[in-house]
């Protein structure tokens, strides 16, 4: 998988792909509309950030390339890329309980608080890894 050269992209897939770690300095790209949405995308080596509707959706650090990106009212499945592992923090709902799957393998079931946040670590080796998040 390549960076996501345009910063953000639709897929014909229904998904988005973004995020650009090979970048030296922050770049963003606003207002782009995808099935209703406004998304927001920065990036760049050392964060990848997406926001919907002024909503954040996901971050990682250090900075990653997201690929097929899609959401649903479950929750969420990518694959993600970088050079090294990384911490990402995605927006779910409030308090509510998911089961975690990265590179194939279950991490568990991990539960949002009052923010409705949710951290995991990815061991990233410049292979694409798929992660889902799904409501337990």
């Amino acid at each position: 998988m390549a960076v996501v050269e345009q910063l953000l992209r639709a897929e014909s897939d229904g998904s988005i792909s973004f995020g650009n770690y090979e970048l030296a300095s922050k770049q963003k790209l606003e207002d782009f509309k995808h099935e209703g949405d406004l998304l927001k995308v920065k990036t760049f080596k050392d964060i990848t950030r997406l926001e919907a509707n002024d909503m954040f959706v996901y971050e990682s650090v250090p900075g990653t390339t997201v690929s097929h990106f899609k959401e649903s009212e479950k929750g969420f499945d990518f694959e993600v890329e970088g050079p090294e592992d990384a911490q990402i923090t995605l927006g779910l709902a409030d308090n509510t309980e998911y089961m975690v799957t990265v590179g194939g393998v279950s991490e568990g079931k991990m539960k949002t608080g009052l923010g409705g946040k949710l951290s995991i670590s990815v061991e990233l080796s410049g292979q694409p890894v798929a992660v889902s998040v799904h409501t337990a």
